[in-house]
């Protein structure tokens, strides 16, 4: 695979060009190639997940060049987005029907954005921080259920019995750890994360603003691959469109099927999500 040369460790523009003409010239796949290039490597065949990275290499730069001048140089962006492709070909499913470049999209720019975030801020959580996050989903969860709507910062500190700026301190904790880091995320994780994009919250922090906009911005493109009836049901569930969540019956009355019938869908969809997003069922 194409590597960058180093020079007294670290890497210069000319080793950069010399990177990018070397994948110019790996020729990309046909859909039928692509087709079984995939399913080899869900049998372990090395050389056609081999195959299948350089393949898309390109896709990579492309995508870097989306976040140039944020903080990262471009060649780091590069590498980080490589990052996300080998995880992309790591847990692609070629059963689901998805196209490979979709689902490699998303991963690459969950990758970069994910850096970024990083670089913007590090804190570390202290550890009696992590009781109270762990209270504040669960809480927040419990509320979705009752008031079939993602609640409000005032009703999350009202059941909590705290103020609504120890809420936005637990987020802010939340935020700094990556609620939609994929490692080990979770089905309520995931609902969780959906629910606390929706702009409800008082003046965010530069930084933590940063962080919510590059949720949103993974969220909708993991809602790219889905069924469009599924991601709308999310998206209006989930306050996506404009920023107001709507209720299971509000949403069947637009579709035009029953209040449990967008149940179901929203509870498969959040299956198949976090699928997508992790390879676990």
């Amino acid at each position: 695979m194409p590597s960058y040369k180093k020079k007294g460790g670290v890497f210069t523009e000319s080793a950069l060009q010399t990177y990018l003409r070397e994948i110019n010239k790996i020729p990309l796949l046909s859909p039928e190639e692509e087709k079984e290039v995939t399913k080899k490597v869900v049998e372990g065949d090395a050389e056609a997940r081999e195959k299948l990275i350089r393949a898309n290499l390109r896709l990579v730069v492309s995508i870097a060049k989306e976040y140039v001048n944020r903080g990262l140089s471009f060649l780091d962006l590069i590498e980080e987005g490589n990052l996300g492709l080998f995880r992309a070909v790591q847990r692609f499913d070629p059963s689901t029907g998805y196209k490979f470049s979709t689902y490699a999209t998303w991963w690459i720019k969950q990758a970069i954005r994910r850096a970024l975030a990083n670089k913007a801020k590090t804190i570390r959580i202290p550890s009696y921080m992590l009781e109270k996050i762990s209270k504040l989903k669960s809480t927040s969860l419990n509320l979705l259920d009752k008031l079939e709507r993602p609640p409000s910062l005032d009703e999350i500190a009202e059941e909590m019995d705290i103020t609504a700026k120890n809420v936005e301190a637990i987020e802010h904790a939340i935020r700094s750890t990556g609620s939609l880091n994929t490692t080990g995320v979770t089905g309520s994780d995931l609902i969780w994360a959906l629910s606390s994009i929706i702009p409800d919250k008082k003046t965010l922090a530069p930084e933590d603003e940063l962080e919510e906009t590059y949720e949103r911005e993974s969220v909708e493109k993991l809602l790219e691959i889905i069924d469009k009836r599924e991601a709308m049901i999310i998206k209006m569930r989930y306050g996506l469109i404009n920023g107001k969540s709507k209720t299971l019956e509000e949403i069947g009355k637009i579709l035009n099927i029953s209040r449990e019938r967008v149940r179901q869908i929203e509870k498969e969809t959040i299956q198949k999500l976090h699928y997508i997003m992790t390879g676990e069922k």
